[in-house]
């Protein structure tokens, strides 16, 4: 079995004469196969040199004709021009094309202006699919290779709904960079429309849908100071945020992720960009929620996926509270059973109050050292997860726990991104203020409010001393 392949420019006469002769001889022979393919002029000639080198054949005119070999595998056999092809027909088939030269410029003619209106159907087509842009900082981080995945199979936005990724970084991680967007490449997602690898920070961000932050600083406060790296973190956020500002789309969402200061990059996010909308910048506590709900489970010897409602208050990445007053299991083996969605507060099934006084406080510092330790995936399911939510609402009833500007909710200072229980719904997020709180809730969050109002009155004032404003 065999298909011929032809080849050539959408103005050429012999083209025209040679696609006319392979349309006769498939009509008229049951084993003749044709595959056409049609360009524009301007793009010939490249083309024609690349396909050459790719094969190692010698060919200058148009169009280029070749047999694919369908059952040997390998390149294919190469015909040659106008003349070879009309040699071929008549040799093997008694078959040979008459036209005249003035039909052949008429015919060219008509193939032009006919590719010219494909070309322009297709671009107009493509126009109406616009793709969610989704920008990733610090993209060499494991928590991005884990990412693109998600955000590309279409869990994340739905099955109609295609992407295109930049991953931003230094110059320095270029190579990486290029490495990941060519295995991204080679697993052929349907919805990713295209993703690339920048490095120069002046062309961050450009129409940008969406911004994950993955920017970390390594902590050692053996070699420098806390407040070093609080400064480290704010002059990121400076250089960000102008730059979201002018080159990102009006409505784009930012999500602060990563391994360190989570809350502060998304504060100052907020401080050094007031024109983009404080409520389209949060910071990302699923993490966080998901390791607290599978120690619960372990405890109760019951599937994970069955703990609900699990709030994770304060500071992502610093000083947090979980908070199980709210909290409920469903589908738990015990004496009362009901339906799929039957729930039982949590408290109720912990029997053990000495666990949960003490061991779950305890058990902060081992959370916090397994979302730390993590490879990437956890992160990376926690931001694909948000976004879900973001777009397609959080499911019924469920608390959210997510970082978020304050404005005084729970009597928590404003200003400040501060992780609260929210809902998602209708493409936005509100903030479940009818959840009651105990007086000792209270004063933890007021404990760890005053840590998060430091860290921002701390990142302003070192960026301050190193730009003081110059007065008029």
């Amino acid at each position: 079995a065999a298909v011929a392949v032809f080849v050539g420019k959408a103005n050429c006469p012999c083209y025209a004469k040679a696609e006319l002769l392979a349309d006769y001889l498939q009509t008229n022979l049951p084993n003749f196969r044709v595959h056409k393919i049609t360009l524009h002029p301007d793009k010939w000639q490249q083309w024609l040199h690349d396909i050459c080198e790719t094969n190692g054949w010698e060919h200058r005119q148009c169009p280029i004709i070749w047999r694919e070999l369908l059952d040997r595998g390998g390149k294919g056999q190469l015909l040659g021009g106008l003349k070879d092809f009309l040699e071929y027909a008549q040799k093997y088939y008694g078959i040979t094309s008459m036209m005249l030269i003035e039909e052949m410029i008429a015919i060219a003619e008509e193939n032009l202006q006919a590719h010219l209106e494909i070309v322009k159907e297709d671009e107009e087509i493509k126009s109406l699919i616009k793709p969610v842009q989704i920008w990733i900082t610090s993209a060499s981080v494991p928590i991005c290779y884990h990412l693109i995945p998600l955000l590309a199979n279409g869990e994340v936005f739905g099955m109609t709904t295609e992407v295109s990724i930049h991953l931003l970084d230094t110059e320095q991680f270029k190579e990486m960079l290029c490495g990941i967007v060519m295995e991204a490449e080679d697993m052929a997602f349907p919805l990713l429309r295209s993703i690339s690898e920048h490095t120069k920070i002046d062309q961050a961000f450009v129409d940008a849908d969406i911004i994950i932050v993955l920017d970390d600083v390594l902590l050692n406060l053996e070699v420098q100071s806390l407040e070093n790296y609080i400064r480290e973190v704010s002059e990121i956020c400076q250089v960000y945020a102008p730059l979201i500002e002018q080159n990102a789309k009006s409505e784009v969402k930012v999500i602060s992720s990563g391994k360190t200061f989570a809350n502060l990059k998304a504060t100052m996010l907020r401080t050094y960009g007031p024109s983009i909308r404080p409520e389209n910048i949060i910071a990302i506590s699923t993490s966080w929620e998901s390791a607290a709900k599978a120690m619960l489970a372990r405890k109760l010897n019951m599937d994970t996926a069955g703990v609900k409602d699990v709030i994770v208050w304060g500071n992502i990445t610093g000083s947090n509270c979980i908070d199980l007053s709210h909290a409920k299991i469903y589908g738990y083996d015990c004496a009362i059973r009901g339906p799929p969605n039957f729930q039982r507060p949590l408290l109720n099934m912990i029997y053990d109050s000495e666990w949960i006084h003490s061991e779950l406080v305890s058990a902060q510092s081992t959370l916090s050292s397994r979302v730390s330790r993590c490879k990437g995936t956890l992160p990376a399911h926690a931001i694909a997860t948000v976004l879900r939510y973001w777009y397609h609402g959080s499911p019924s009833g469920e608390i959210i726990s997510v970082g978020i500007l304050s404005e005084g909710q729970f009597c928590i200072p404003e200003g400040i991104i501060f992780s609260m229980p929210v809902r998602f719904q209708n493409g936005n997020w509100e903030v479940m203020t009818e959840l009651e709180i105990n007086e000792t809730t209270q004063k933890i969050l007021r404990r760890l409010s005053h840590e998060l109002v430091q860290e921002k009155l701390v990142a302003l004032k070192e960026i301050n001393e190193m730009h003081p404003y110059e007065e008029e």
